[in-house]
C-alpha cells in the first residue's frame, strides 16, 4: 500500500506518526453529553462490542442478559447520529455511532456529535486504535464493573484527515471490507457445513454401525429406522441406574454439564446457595443437564465431583459409556430428549429420568461399540482439524480487516485516487 510523503509524531505510542497534513484534536471539540428521558415509548436500543449501536431483541435470551424495567420512562432518548457509549463496558469497544432513535440504559453516556461525516467519526472511533484510549481511562475495582470517566472521556485525541480524504477512507474501507467479509461468511458456511456434516458422521454410525454390509433390520422405532441385524433394542433403564446421592461441592469439586460435557466448574460466581446439597457424579457416570439436554449438554465425566439437582447422572452397566456418550450427544437423541420432556416454554423444557429410562437405544455387542467409538474419534478428528484450520483462515480474515481500519484511519496507508 502507498503511503503519504511526509510524517509527524501523534505523540501516541501505539499510533506512531500520522501524515503531517493531518490534525489530532480532543474529543471534547465533537462531543457534547445529553440525557433527555421520558421517552418509553421508543425502541430499545443496545450497544455492542461487535456491532456498536443496534436495535435491541427484546425476546432473545441469548442477546440479552440484563433485567429491562416495566417502567422505561427513565431511559435515555437517542436520536440518530448521536454518539452512545457503555461505559461500563467502553474498554471493550462498546461504543458506536446511533443509525437508530431510540432509548438506552440510564448507564450508558449519549454524546451529540459535532462531526461532519459521521460515518468515519464511526468507522475510526470503533477500531482498534482508539480502544485502549477507552480501556485506559475505565477504572474500578473489577473488570467487569470498570467505569469510563466522563471527563477523560472528552481527553482522547482523534486524529482528523481532511474532510474530502475522510470520505475517500470511508469509500475505500466499504468496498475492502465488503469483500472480507463476504470471505469471512464464505469460511464460516465452510465451518457449519464441516460441524453439520461431523454429527451426520456421529448419529450414522450410532444407529446404523460403520459395517456397510451388515444385513438390516426394522429397530421399530420410526425416527431410528433399520438397524443392523445381529443389535438389540433396549430401554434406558435397562443399562443404566440413576445415581442420586446428595454431597456437598466443600468434599466432591462442583462440576458444569454444558455443550462442552461435563467439566470443571471454575467460575465460583456461578455456585448456587444449595453447596451442600448436589448430587455425586463418579468418575465414568454419564451426566445429562435436564434443562438443556435439547443443546447437547450431556457427557460422560472424566471426574468425579458434584453437580447441581437439576442433573440426571447415571452409571452405566454393560455398555460402553463413550457408546452412549456419541448417542446421546447425537441431534436425534437432543430431540428424543426434547420430546420426552416438559415444559412451558423452550429455555425451561425439562427432562426427568422418569421418561428418560424409557427412551429406546440401539445396542451393539460390546466389542463393536468400542470399534464404533474408535471409528467416530478418528472421522470426528479429521473434519475437527479441517475446522481448526478453516478457523484460522476466519481470524486471520478478522485481523486483517481490523489492521486495513486502524492504518487507513491513522494514516498508516495512503488510500486517495491518485492524481
Amino acid at each position: 500500500m502507498r503511503r503519504y510523503d511526509s510524517y509527524k509524531d501523534s505523540g501516541v505510542a501505539w499510533i506512531g506518526e500520522i501524515p503531517e497534513h493531518w490534525e489530532i484534536r480532543s474529543l471534547r471539540n465533537f462531543l457534547s453529553y445529553v440525557s433527555i428521558k421520558g421517552h418509553g415509548d421508543k425502541q430499545l436500543l443496545s450497544v455492542t462490542r461487535e456491532n456498536g449501536v443496534i436495535v435491541r431483541n427484546v425476546e432473545s435470551k441469548e442477546e440479552n442478559h440484563n433485567f429491562v424495567p416495566d417502567d422505561l420512562s427513565g431511559y435515555k432518548l437517542v436520536e440518530e447520529g448521536q454518539f452512545v457509549i457503555n461505559k461500563m463496558k467502553s474498554w471493550q469497544g462498546s461504543y458506536g455511532v446511533s443509525s437508530y432513535t431510540g432509548i438506552v440504559s440510564p448507564a450508558y453516556y449519549v454524546c451529540n456529535l459535532r462531526f461532519e461525516n459521521k460515518r468515519f467519526f464511526n468507522i475510526a472511533i470503533r477500531s482498534k486504535s482508539y480502544v485502549p484510549f477507552f480501556t485506559q481511562y475505565s477504572k474500578g475495582i473489577r473488570v467487569d464493573q470498570w467505569d469510563l470517566s466522563p471527563i477523560a472521556l472528552k481527553n482522547i485525541p482523534f486524529i482528523v484527515p481532511p474532510l474530502d480524504e475522510q470520505q475517500n477512507i470511508v469509500e475505500f474501507l466499504d468496498e475492502k471490507t465488503a469483500k472480507i467479509d463476504t470471505y469471512i461468511q464464505e469460511k464460516e458456511k465452510e465451518v457449519r457445513s464441516l460441524e453439520e456434516l461431523k454429527q451426520a458422521e456421529i448419529a450414522f454410525a450410532v444407529t446404523h454401525g460403520i459395517n456397510p454390509d451388515a444385513p438390516m433390520k426394522d429397530s421399530g422405532i420410526a425416527w431410528i429406522g433399520e438397524i443392523p441385524e445381529h443389535w438389540d433394542i433396549h430401554k434406558v433403564k435397562e443399562h443404566f441406574t440413576e445415581r442420586k446421592e446428595k454431597v456437598s461441592d466443600k468434599d466432591f469439586p462442583p462440576l458444569s454439564v454444558s455443550k462442552m460435557g461435563v467439566v470443571p466448574q471454575l467460575d465460583d460466581a456461578c455456585k448456587t446457595d444449595n453447596g451442600d446439597n448436589r448430587k455425586l457424579v463418579c468418575k465414568g457416570d454419564y451426566v445429562v443437564n435436564s434443562r438443556s439436554d435439547r443443546k447437547g449438554s450431556c457427557g460422560v465425566s472424566s471426574l468425579t465431583g458434584s453437580v447441581s439437582l437439576i442433573n440426571i447422572v447415571l452409571c452405566p452397566r454393560n455398555i460402553n459409556s463413550l457408546y452412549i456418550h456419541y448417542m446421546f450427544r447425537s441431534n436425534g437423541y437432543i430431540e428424543e430428549f426434547y420430546r420426552n420432556g416438559r415444559g412451558i416454554v423452550a429455555d425451561l423444557w425439562t427432562t426427568r429420568y422418569t421418561e428418560m429410562r424409557n427412551i429406546y437405544i440401539p445396542v451393539p455387542p460390546l466389542d463393536e461399540q468400542q470399534q464404533i467409538v474408535e471409528y467416530i474419534q478418528q472421522k470426528t478428528a479429521q473434519i475437527d482439524k479441517y475446522i481448526s484450520d478453516v478457523k484460522r483462515q476466519i481470524d486471520s480474515l478478522k485481523e486483517y480487516r481490523q489492521r486495513l481500519i486502524c492504518d487507513a484511519v491513522t494514516g498508516r496507508i495512503n488510500v486517495q485516487p491518485k492524481l
